[in-house]
């Protein structure tokens, strides 16, 4: 009895699970990115540990920038004095606050398959800008030297 072949059919196709988007991974490494630097910050005091960067603006005209105090702010922060983060720079703080706020809200989102919109609008970006050009100018003068770091 002379032997069949089996049946040549094409097996069915694996189906596969949704693959993560660019987005997730870029905002993976952004997040550990985000853990190593403030982990440099957490062990390494920017006052005391000289490879932190210099702010070019302040060291050229002796005024504070929106920027100066940051690190050390952030350094406060993730020491748990959040009156000293303030005072080292409450913009800094402030911004980043609601930042990780925001960003929570748009990865919830994003994740829920609902279409986030922006992350932040062109009107909050501009209220930021005038803030911090206030915050920078008024930190200068003496009478709000409670701004300065």
């Amino acid at each position: 009895m002379p032997m069949r072949a089996a049946s040549q059919a094409v097996p069915p196709k694996i189906k596969t699970g949704a693959q993560p988007s660019l987005a997730v991974f870029a905002g993976v490494v952004f997040g550990m990115a985000i853990v190593g630097a403030g982990a440099v910050v957490f062990f390494f005091n920017p006052a005391t540990h000289g490879f932190y960067p210099v702010c070019m603006f302040h060291k050229l005209t002796g005024l504070n920038c929106p920027g100066c105090g940051s690190t050390r702010a952030l350094f406060a922060l993730l020491h748990g004095n959040l009156p000293l983060a303030l005072k080292d720079n409450a913009v800094f703080i402030i911004t980043g606050a609601a930042l990780a706020a925001r960003g929570a809200w748009f990865a919830a989102k994003h994740c829920g398959q609902k279409r986030a919109g922006q992350f932040i609008s062109p009107k909050i970006l501009w209220m930021f800008l005038i803030v911090a050009g206030i915050f920078s100018v008024l930190r200068n003068f003496p009478a709000f030297s409670f701004l300065s770091p």
